[in-house]
């Protein structure tokens, strides 16, 4: 037994010099185990080789690390009666005896199949200059989950490794469903999403073609690039002096990524990563939301700041465009994680912001709660109370006019457009079931039996879909469907201010829509799934970037959709806007349709201005005359392009032209720059 184990321990003094070697066993072959003295789980002195299933591919897997002493520069050692050693080693002929504390059995298994499928689920890491197996399913380790492939469950010193005090039940059974998960077909990995680029003249595709090389990887900021871009063939065609400038413009004046490391409740450490694009201050200081969301990349910060810098263009108040940011997930964080988060972010964010260069606004995942912690934390900083972020009467907590504003404002350019159709909100389907009612009964019925309405769809439940929801109800239309991230709710009967008040209170709770049906089973709560095949005339997108795509559009269009309102920046897809303007569907483009949110926005920044002693009716006013301007020039900059009115895409392309040359004049006076 002595010179067993001598061997033994000169295979280990062999090992030690080519530790990166692992060993990869094949399936039924016997492997040497030392189990270490006790129940001591951690076997911190013991060598790690790996052991991986002989019918999977290693490189998917991670291999269970286990402690062995038969591993010598990558292969298996079998027990042999001389000791085999590592390339490069001499033996000085002598065999050294093991201390006389270290006692160790020898076990002689088989690798069985089921073993290595189970155990492929671990890895080995140290943790406190301890090598431990964790689970890596939950990256614990533990008592509690034995790992011992022999069976012998009840034997602690026969445990390869322990995960101290953890849920063994749910470790194991998480363990075998991933399992089975991996024999079946499984999704294939997430790639990198093509860009999809439409075709364009020579020069507008020479611009394009440029970004594309310089920011191959950030395909929101490139699709928001490509509509503006196809919108400006006109414009580059009959003036070759705006091609400079769109290049210049394209490449956004500063961008900042930072870390924000925070502490959550437990004590323990996390880090985001936080942004701030700056794209133009040709206009005026930057103005544009902070949005905290997992989603939020450079690529969306860019795309954004894009946006806004445009759409601020197209408003009589000139200011220039940012968007920002981080990847935090607001969901599910307690106040004071919140609280702890927006200061750590403020605190690198803090010295680019300044009533004259940049002041920013709420976006998704950051309402008066996160902005109120922001702005604390910016006057903390600065040393001075100026209440820019929101305007200076209404202070860092969020104006409930300007939200009220963007969501009114979609409304009301909703009924600009029908009216420009010689429809109204209250009244859209009249013509259409006039004349199949006609057919079987006489008009006289028809008058007293057919209800004139118009259905709406609604994605999204945050406050811009809620205040659209709200302005809906007396111009007369039925809005049938809000949604949050795991569906959408579907009321057939359509919502009413009831209806909406619950709706309210149960988002402002932050519960589940599926709340609703408590109130009124008779609505439909779709699990994973989006509004667009729900019978509508007019739809109203409130929910993300990107949200309709190419299967959604056709959805869109069998439903009876005629106009479609972009409510959230970019909410459809490059395919989706195709499939759209061939079947004729009216699309509005955000850029014009926020009009009524970005002219409330900029008057909060008049400090002679006090939107708190506006009555509704001027209120509502100044929004419709908002509106009106912002179509009117963008119309007229259609037309003056050759992109008639009748063109479903002239709203479009008017609105890009028209944002477009206000910032080119500005760039062109002040030069170079």
């Amino acid at each position: 037994m002595n010179s067993a184990m001598d061997e033994i321990n000169l295979l280990r003094q062999a090992q030690r010099q080519h530790q990166h070697h692992l060993m990869v066993r094949g399936m039924g072959e016997e492997i040497d185990l030392e189990i270490g003295p006790g129940d001591d789980p951690s076997f911190s002195g013991a060598d790690l080789v790996a052991v991986a299933s002989g019918h999977h591919d290693t490189d998917e897997h991670k291999s269970l690390l286990i402690p062995c002493s038969g591993a010598v520069d990558g292969h298996a050692q079998p027990p042999a009666p001389q000791p085999q050693l590592a390339h490069g080693e001499e033996h000085d002929g002598k065999l050294r005896r093991p201390s006389a504390h270290t006692k160790k059995k020898k076990v002689v298994k088989k690798w069985r199949e089921e073993w290595a499928d189970t155990y492929k689920w671990a890895y080995v890491a140290v943790h406190d200059n301890t090598t431990r197996i964790f689970c890596s399913v939950c990256k614990e380790y533990g008592r509690k989950h034995r790992r011992n492939p022999y069976g012998n469950e009840g034997s602690r010193n026969m445990q390869m490794s322990a995960l101290e005090e953890h849920n063994n039940s749910l470790l194991h059974k998480e363990a075998l469903r991933l399992q089975m998960a991996s024999k079946e077909k499984l999704q294939p990995p997430e790639i990198e999403r093509p860009v999809y680029v439409k075709a364009l003249s020579k020069t507008a595709a020479s611009i394009l073609e440029s970004v594309l090389r310089r920011d191959p990887h950030e395909a929101e900021f490139i699709q928001s690039i490509q509509e503006v871009v196809h919108s400006l063939e006109p414009v580059l065609v009959k003036n070759t002096q705006y091609v400079q400038i769109l290049e210049r413009l394209l490449e956004p004046e500063r961008c900042f990524i930072f870390r924000v490391p925070w502490i959550d409740d437990r004590g323990e450490a996390h880090v985001n990563r936080g942004f701030r694009v700056q794209f133009s201050q040709a206009l005026g200081p930057c103005r544009g939301g902070l949005r905290f969301h997992p989603s939020m990349s450079l690529s969306v910060a860019k795309f954004l700041a894009f946006e806004h810098t445009l759409k601020n263009s197209l408003s009589l108040y000139k200011l220039g465009g940012a968007a920002g940011g981080s990847d935090f997930d607001p969901k599910g964080k307690s106040d004071n994680e919140i609280m702890r988060f927006c200061q750590s972010f403020m605190d690198e964010l803090y010295r680019y912001l300044g009533p004259d260069q940049d002041f920013p606004a709420e976006d998704i995942g950051v309402g008066p709660r996160e902005m109120g912690y922001l702005f604390g934390q910016y006057r903390r900083l600065s040393g001075h109370f100026q209440g820019n972020f929101t305007g200076p009467k209404i202070f860092w907590s969020g104006s409930s006019f300007r939200t009220e504003a963007t969501g009114y404002g979609l409304v009301f350019f909703a009924r600009l457009l029908l009216a420009e159709m010689n429809k109204e909100l209250k009244g859209l389907r009249f013509l259409t079931e006039i004349c199949l009612v006609y057919q079987c009964y006489n008009l006289t019925m028809y008058l007293h039996t057919v209800h004139v309405i118009c259905r709406c769809v609604i994605s999204g439940s945050g406050k811009i879909a809620m205040h659209v929801l709200e302005k809906l109800l007396p111009c007369g239309a039925i809005p049938v469907t809000v949604s949050d991230s795991q569906g959408y709710l579907l009321d057939e009967d359509g919502f009413d201010y009831m209806k909406y008040s619950l709706l309210r209170d149960i988002k402002a709770q932050q519960k589940n829509l599926k709340e609703y049906l408590k109130s009124y089973p008779h609505a439909k709560y779709m699990d994973d799934a989006k509004p667009w095949s729900e019978q509508c005339d007019v739809a109203f997108p409130c929910a993300s970037h990107n949200e309709i795509d190419q299967g959604d559009a056709v959805a869109i269009i069998k439903s009876g959709c005629r106009v479609l309102i972009e409510c959230s920046n970019m909410p459809c897809t490059v395919q989706a806007v195709d499939i759209l303007r061939k079947a004729k569907v009216l699309v509005a483009p955000a850029k014009a349709t926020a009009a009524g949110g970005v002219a409330l926005g900029e008057l909060e920044l008049n400090p002679k201005f006090n939107l708190m002693q506006l009555s509704v009716e001027d209120f509502e006013n100044k929004i419709q005359d908002a509106i009106k301007q912002t179509y009117e020039r963008s119309i007229k900059a259609a037309q003056d392009y050759g992109i008639m009115k009748e063109n479903p895409e002239s709203l479009v392309h008017g609105a890009n032209i028209c944002a477009f040359l206000n910032i080119a004049q500005a760039m062109t006076d002040q030069g170079c720059v």
